[in-house]
């Protein structure tokens, strides 16, 4: 198993016409596009339109990207602006019963709400990418440290045919290696994108 084709070159890519490159970005971002969108609790139809508006934005956008790394926090940051777009709309067109026990949907609230939601699930996507760039040794040996419950060393040993006493040190250069690949610095250190927004706030993904 080859590692996945980094983000900038998916993006130029993309920019060009390049249908499988198209394909990659859907199937390795809606996941990402899907967890800021349930977050927001939108009704299905209001879903489905906030995810075709999202890739349809895209494709307007994916030319003038000044830094492709960033692509994941534009994409959260406009799934998030667009269902904050929704709420507002859903405010202006739905009647407040004042005898109902449900609250209104306020965007104020949503934003205080989901910041911390919002990161956390870009830090999930810029993971996933940063892990898909990692060597096959370091991907099953993660994966298999990763399960939960987690095996023993001794079954890890067995299942990837690597001594115990090497499972330990390699899981840290493996770690090591994932911290300092281009999807998880761009999350650490997030830089300019598009018109001027930026990718998340500093996290603490780091080293374990």
């Amino acid at each position: 198993m080859t590692p996945a084709p980094p983000i900038a070159a998916l993006v130029s890519a993309a920019a060009q016409g390049d249908q499988r490159a198209w394909n990659e970005i859907v199937d390795r971002y809606t996941p990402l596009v899907l967890s800021v969108i349930y977050k927001h609790r939108l009704r299905p139809a209001d879903a489905a339109d906030v995810n075709q508006t999202l890739w349809l934005r895209l494709v307007e956008q994916i030319g003038r990207l000044r830094d492709p790394e960033a692509l994941p926090g534009w994409i959260s940051t406009t799934t998030r602006n667009e269902c904050l777009r929704m709420l507002r709309i859903q405010q202006r067109v739905q009647p407040y019963d004042p005898m109902s026990d449900d609250e209104p949907a306020s965007p104020v609230d949503a934003v205080a709400d989901l910041d911390e939601e919002l990161e956390a699930a870009q830090r999930r996507q810029a993971l996933r990418d940063g892990f898909r760039l990692l060597s096959e040794q370091c991907r099953e040996l993660l994966a298999k440290l990763m399960a939960d419950p987690p095996p023993s060393y001794a079954a890890v040993s067995e299942q990837l045919a690597m001594p115990v006493g090497s499972i330990g040190p390699t899981r840290i250069r493996c770690l090591e290696k994932l911290r300092k690949t281009p999807a998880v610095m761009g999350f650490l250190n997030p830089r300019p994108v598009g018109g001027g927004g930026v990718l998340g706030e500093r996290s603490g993904v780091g080293k374990r």
